[in-house]
């Protein structure tokens, strides 16, 4: 689970390591709604193995596996 004051501890780690800070309002709700995602992703956390991702997982590697590449 993301830290107490996410969006503001962002704000600041992107100022320090990069030296920008979010432009408009929209820049910040969306740093914002990284704090959503990232909880999303932890709670889905040891639900799947790789063996039990959707067929479509598959079907996308046999189509990357039929690209034809040429030198």
């Amino acid at each position: 689970m993301p830290a107490p004051n996410f969006t503001e501890r962002a704000v600041t780690s992107i100022a320090d390591w990069h030296g920008i800070e979010p432009p408009n309002a929209t820049a910040l709700r969306m740093v914002a709604d990284l704090e959503k995602i990232m909880a999303d992703i932890a709670a889905l956390r040891g639900g799947l193995k790789f063996e039990d991702e959707p067929a479509s997982f598959e079907a996308a590697l046999l189509t990357a596996a039929a690209v034809q590449v040429t030198p």
